[in-house]
């Protein structure tokens, strides 16, 4: 049933996730579904893959997607129109400031000029962008594949 609910939208905003298909990227999408019994709403997420043939998606990235006309194989039916917001890095949309958790960057900011900043803490305005670290320690940009059997030795990259 989810299916066809997804299949009704024309644009969809979904997060991106780990995908083992080429020139494509996997979305969850979230619908929210009527319950009879209860007359109460429930959250229900549906995976759908779109295509991405610049592989622009990164796992955690809050996308646009369009559905195209025509399935484009079995499993790619929809389109990636933008990238709303990469991970980690969310704007809230009226205001146009930076947001960590529910709070904005300016009001931590100023908090920590009242009360000393923690020397533990996150300094965002230092902070390089997502991805310097590609290769070292974060393997987002290593291709993902499906794990088919139990094996001794590791596979670092199986979905």
């Amino acid at each position: 049933m989810a299916a066809v609910q997804i299949s009704k939208l024309a644009s969809v905003l979904a997060r991106c996730l780990p995908s083992d298909v080429k020139n494509a990227a996997k979305f969850k999408v979230k619908l929210v579904e009527f319950d009879q019994n209860l007359n109460m709403h429930f959250a229900k997420h549906v995976t759908v893959y779109a295509n991405d043939p610049t592989n622009a998606c990164k796992p955690g990235d809050v996308v646009l997607i369009d559905k195209l006309p025509k399935k484009l194989t079995k499993h790619i039916t929809h389109q990636v129109y933008k990238i709303v917001y990469s991970f980690g890095d969310i704007t809230d949309p009226i205001t146009g400031k930076k947001v960590v958790i529910g709070k904005y960057r300016d009001e931590i900011e100023a908090k920590n000029v009242l009360f000393g900043k923690n020397p533990s803490g996150f300094d965002y305005d230092r902070a390089q962008d997502r991805g310097w670290q590609a290769g070292k320690r974060d393997f987002s940009d290593k291709e993902t594949y499906k794990k088919f059997h139990m094996f001794d030795h590791d596979e670092p990259y199986a979905v």
